[in-house]
């Protein structure tokens, strides 16, 4: 837990001055707290490509702007990278994204099982996880599970079990099941980030399993202590107390402010106040 607390005030005072974290900054903690993320290398907006990147095609390239919700939307990814010239075009498009700070260029990683492990701030419970199955798909899904931070090991594996497609985990249909003990160091790591205190929201999306481990493919992370970029995460404030509910799964939590996440279905700004 210390390790964790003092990961994060590092983090912290790199973000300070843009008020988010950058997904390679993220990625970074998560590696020294010994979690694998794929290699890569961040190319900041501005600076010539330079003659090799020292890492091996295929790569996949992601914009980095500062409080972007999601790059997806806004076009921000290249995958499937086989040479310098795909590269630099990649780079180039990239750059060109309004706010973008620079280009994180990693290695492509062989297809899982992909998952999602997050973590956040409950009202009433304190700091929660969230685990769920299909990655980036998990708002369709909607097949996840939820637990107190910090968890054991035992309880992580416990959580990971309950999703209605845990039978992936262990095999299914002739596939080899996936390092287990690689998935509990993710999610005890993230439980173990919420419980500093320091963090409001944690999101490794998507994270995937193989029998030789768990990769990081994707992380966002928020401090409590930072606000949310108005641009990408609006929240309408509130004199009163309100109950508001979720239109996409019907999940209802009271607040003073619009919840900008719904914790059960994972999807993003679809709540309103509850009659």
């Amino acid at each position: 837990m210390k390790r964790a607390h003092a990961q994060l005030l590092a983090l912290r005072s790199a973000a300070l001055g843009r008020g988010s974290c950058l997904e390679h900054e993220i990625k970074g903690m998560l590696r020294e707290l010994g979690l694998s993320v794929p290699r890569g290398r961040f190319l900041p907006r501005g600076q010539p490509l330079p003659e090799t990147t020292g890492l091996d095609f295929p790569l996949v390239a992601k914009v980095a702007v500062p409080g972007l919700a999601g790059k997806s939307d806004v076009g921000g990814v290249r995958t499937d990278l086989r040479n310098h010239r795909d590269l630099a075009r990649a780079t180039g498009e990239l750059s060109a994204i309004p706010g973008a700070v620079g280009v994180l260029v990693e290695e492509m990683v062989p297809a899982g099982v992909e998952v999602i492990v997050g973590g956040s701030r409950d009202p009433q419970f304190g700091p929660i996880v969230m685990f769920g199955l299909g990655g980036v798909l998990v708002e369709l899904y909607r097949d996840v599970a939820f637990g107190l931070a910090p968890l054991t090991e035992e309880e992580a594996l416990r959580l990971a079990r309950q999703p209605k497609g845990a039978r992936l985990l262990t095999g299914f249909r002739g596939r080899q099941p996936i390092d287990l003990p690689a998935l509990t160091r993710v999610m005890v790591t993230v439980s173990e980030l919420m419980a500093t205190g320091l963090v409001e929201e944690i999101d490794l999306n998507p994270v995937t399993l193989s029998p030789a481990g768990a990769m990081v493919l994707d992380a966002k992370l928020r401090f409590r202590d930072m606000p949310v970029e108005a641009a990408h995460n609006p929240i309408k404030e509130e004199r009163n107390m309100a109950t508001w509910k979720c239109t996409t799964c019907g999940f209802t939590k009271e607040g003073r402010c619009k919840p900008q996440k719904c914790p059960q279905c994972q999807s993003k700004g679809n709540f309103e106040k509850a009659e």
